[in-house]
């Protein structure tokens, strides 16, 4: 059965987004740029080094270069002390 996000997150899972930029196989001389996102774990990125042995397996564009970024969704809250309480009638 497939896992959900949530079960993922609490696996350890984040949201990682990369910024693919590949030269186009006709015109090497022009970059696009192509986002994937999905849950990944920080910081080996498996699901990424999959789709990107994927990409690099199948598709014809090269890849040029890849700009990764990550949060992790579920952490341990922050808490901030109340200096001074005020009760009003």
């Amino acid at each position: 059965m497939a896992k959900t996000q949530f079960q993922r997150q609490l696996e350890g899972y984040g949201l990682t987004t990369a910024n693919i930029c590949y030269r186009l196989p006709d015109y090497p001389a022009i970059l696009q740029n192509y986002i994937w996102q999905d849950y990944d774990l920080h910081p080996h990125f498996p699901e990424l080094k999959r789709f990107l042995d994927f990409w690099s397996a199948k598709l014809e564009g090269p890849i040029h270069s890849v700009l990764v970024a990550h949060q992790g969704l579920i952490r341990p809250a922050e808490l901030r002390m109340v200096g001074s309480q005020f009760d009003l009638h």
